[in-house]
């Protein structure tokens, strides 16, 4: 055998290889290589996106608990502020009912003095009468000068 033809038909062989290889072989590992990099690609976003969802979500949840923090003191405030006019009226309420005590026990007391004073009247005029009976020697008779007692007891 020639060398010269053993070259060339090698070289054919190897050109036809070359064609059968880029017209029926490459084609599908490039769509392979091709699908591979665009999966990559969308895992590499998805993982960019997820990182960013997730600093959103803690921004947001910062967010949230700031101003649940503020609602709760707000509340926490309106409460105390609540409590306190609520003890305010209670107290008002205390010193009406103290005043509505005391006023009632003025009054009891201003009704046993009338009556004490009432009864030591009595007491005097009776006195007064029993007095004037010795003086005079003789009992007067109270029923006769009710009108007499009643002017004494007035007048004292």
């Amino acid at each position: 055998m020639n060398i010269n033809l053993t070259l060339i038909a090698q070289a054919m062989s190897f050109a036809i290889l070359i064609w059968f290889t880029v017209k029926f072989v490459w084609p599908p590992l490039l769509a392979a290589i091709e699908n591979r990099q665009k999966t990559i690609a969308d895992g590499l976003a998805a993982g960019e996106r997820g990182k960013h969802d997730l600093e959103m979500a803690a921004k947001r949840s910062a967010e949230i608990i700031r101003e649940a923090k503020e609602k709760a003191a707000e509340i926490i405030g309106n409460a105390e502020k609540r409590g306190t006019e609520i003890v305010e009226a209670e107290k008002a309420k205390a010193k009406v009912e103290g005043d509505r005590i005391i006023t009632g026990a003025q009054a009891e007391i201003e009704q046993e003095v009338f009556r004490a004073r009432e009864q030591l009247r009595t007491q005097v005029s009776a006195i007064a009468l029993a007095g004037a009976g010795k003086i005079l020697g003789r009992e007067i008779d109270a029923k006769a000068h009710n009108d007499l007692l009643e002017k004494l007891v007035a007048e004292i």
